[in-house]
């Protein structure tokens, strides 16, 4: 997948205030006409919204004209080892879509995508499942299935229920699950599902032999383009 050309990127950090308060970084591409969609993009279990894999996608994704929100669940804002337990992840979540929506919509980005890494892809597919409301996709990049070793999929029984338009994008060499088994636990989800795979890519999407830099570019690639044939109609990945 392509998208279009890169471009200036800046980005601020802000409270969200509330029953659940956190902290934000909104991240946008400094053409406020390069497109109108706004994804809230969750960390995985072991490291923050400011870990360099989701500092490096949510820049390489706003510079492709789709502005990116960031944030971090309760247990990194209050400084705690052991995430939250499902519930309160959600909670966050969709109190963090509320705010982030308000802020897109201020820019003109009227479609909303949820979506993480690992942990956080996983919640996102959880808010779709529930139904929260104004989803026009969900993005999952490296959606941990099992925990290694294992083979039962105790971690996708709820995508049967997710209607929404959902990207995973996996590591061929992904311990938490392969494209593989993506694709049969997804064989029930009612919504289009596009699975791309990341060929030699492990569940923190390194390559061998293949920059950091050159992944999160295509994985920017992929996000914003998936994204822009939601709107055409036209799917360049495996779709089921």
């Amino acid at each position: 997948m392509s998208g279009p050309s890169p471009g200036a990127v800046s980005s601020a950090s802000s409270s969200v205030p509330g029953a659940t308060p956190t902290t934000s970084t909104y991240y946008q591409c400094a053409d406020p006409a390069a497109g109108d969609a706004l994804v809230v993009l969750a960390h995985g279990a072991g490291a923050g919204q400011h870990h360099p894999f989701m500092v490096g996608v949510a820049q390489a994704v706003a510079a492709r004209g789709v502005d990116v929100a960031t944030f971090d669940f309760p247990y990194v804002h209050d400084r705690r080892k052991l995430p939250d337990r499902q519930p309160a992840l959600e909670a966050c979540f969709e109190h963090v879509v509320s705010w982030a929506r308000a802020h897109g919509e201020a820019r003109g980005r009227g479609r909303l995508f949820v979506g993480g890494k690992s942990m956080g892809g996983r919640i996102a597919t959880h808010l779709g499942a529930r139904g929260t409301a104004g989803l026009a996709g969900i993005i999952a990049l490296g959606y941990p299935l099992r925990p290694p070793g294992r083979t039962v999929r105790d971690r996708g029984a709820h995508l049967a229920l997710v209607h929404q338009p959902l990207l995973v994008v996996q590591g061929t060499r992904d311990a938490f699950g392969a494209p593989a088994d993506i694709r049969d636990a997804t064989a029930t989800t009612p919504g289009p599902v596009t699975i791309v795979s990341i060929e030699g890519g492990d569940h923190s999407f390194a390559v061998r032999g293949t920059p950091a830099r050159q992944v999160l570019d295509g994985l920017g690639d992929t996000v914003v383009a998936w994204i822009a044939g939601l709107v055409s109609g036209r799917f360049e990945a495996e779709l089921h």
